[in-house]
């Protein structure tokens, strides 16, 4: 399942309510003047972003043609904080952002969860490609062999499967090609453990 985004979620929603409500979908005029949006140009680039991610079904030489995909509106969907990048590869810098982003609700656990987009291959191995989303619960411990997102010195953020070896950490990469990082263990601060991963395609 694709990720949408929040004003996505809130578009289909909207078209959900107004098929099930009229028999029949609403007009990019009628979509417009729900959102604010005084652009149909801008209404018509959501549905295709909607159409390309598989959730409605649109034909293009009549108005009022919106078709939700019903395999895609099975199972709820949450919304969780996007909160930035993490590197898979050499640690970034953490970046903040104030982005939300909707998330399978079978994915998310019963505590707090959010999204982190990935930089970089280091994580390949596991399925886990440049630009895919993370979701990651939010837990400051971490068993051996867990998937983490590692706090290095207070400052870079990187993703890698956490072991313990007498008195250290190896955080451990999934590409044959890359080096396992090795820290004392007081300098690393287990941020989250990741527990699932979403592509865009």
């Amino acid at each position: 399942m694709l990720p949408l985004t929040k004003r996505q979620r809130e578009i289909l929603d909207y078209l959900n309510e107004f098929i099930q409500q009229h028999g029949y979908a609403p007009s990019l005029e009628e979509i417009g003047r729900r959102f604010g949006l005084s652009s149909l140009a801008t209404v018509h680039k959501h549905l295709t972003n909607l159409q390309e991610k598989g959730f409605i079904k649109r034909a293009w030489n009549r108005s009022r043609s919106v078709e939700l995909m019903p395999t895609r509106m099975t199972g709820q969907a949450v919304e969780v904080p996007l909160l930035g990048y993490v590197a898979a590869g050499a640690p970034i810098e953490a970046i903040a952002s104030n982005d939300t982003i909707t998330v399978p609700e079978d994915i998310v656990g019963n505590r707090e969860t959010y999204v982190l987009r990935v930089r970089g291959d280091s994580m390949i191995d596991e399925q886990i490609r440049d630009g895919d989303f993370v979701v990651v619960e939010d837990r400051k411990t971490a068993s051996n062999g867990e998937m983490v997102i590692a706090l290095l010195g207070g400052s870079d953020v990187t993703l890698k499967k956490f072991y313990r070896e007498s008195g250290r950490v190896r955080l451990q990469p999934a590409n044959p090609t890359m080096q396992p990082i090795f820290v004392e263990a007081d300098r690393v601060q287990i941020q989250g453990v990741v527990v699932g991963v979403m592509r865009r395609y």
